[in-house]
């Protein structure tokens, strides 16, 4: 049995007859080719396929794609801006967050609802908001001071701005 669900995913709207037990994971990576979205765990353990549900970051492995319908999604592919990387997906670069890059989709879009909900974050807000995303190459002290140094830059940009 399919139900037609009506999704926005990287600014592109879609409209698609989808099984009930199509996983949102299943419906990006297969369904769109969208392959940034990661499998790790299948079971919502690893954050490796994480992905903005309305701006909130979500285990894509764990939602079903009926459950999205009406709303907009964001993976890594859609961060890019003009083509270029984000400001987060660069720092991420630039701080040496980034070294299999298996979980870098999952921490970026974690950080960047992070970063969304809480301009300001602390270094203990940044690692427990990125404890549901495990990483087994960096120890994680690259990837929050991505996350820190992102905040600053922005918060540093509103000041200048006034």
């Amino acid at each position: 049995m399919k139900k037609t669900v009506f999704l926005t995913v990287n600014g592109v709207k879609h409209r698609e007859k989808v099984a009930y037990n199509l996983t949102l994971l299943e419906y990006l990576r297969e369904g769109l080719g969208l392959k940034g979205v990661k499998e790790g765990c299948g079971v919502g353990d690893c954050g490796a396929c994480t992905v903005l549900l309305g701006g909130t970051p979500v285990n894509a492995c764990l939602a079903l794609a009926v459950e999205a319908d009406g709303c907009q999604i964001t993976t890594i592919e859609g961060l890019s801006e003009d083509g270029r990387l984000s400001e987060l997906q660069q720092a991420f670069i630039d701080h040496g967050a980034v070294q299999c890059g298996y979980c870098s989709p999952g921490m970026i879009l974690t950080s960047q609802g992070l970063l969304a909900e809480n301009p300001d974050p602390t270094e203990a807000e940044v690692r427990r908001a990125l404890a549901g995303n495990l990483c087994r190459c960096t120890g994680y002290n690259s990837i929050v001071t991505a996350v820190l140094d992102v905040a600053k830059k922005r918060r540093d940009k509103q000041k200048a701005m006034g």
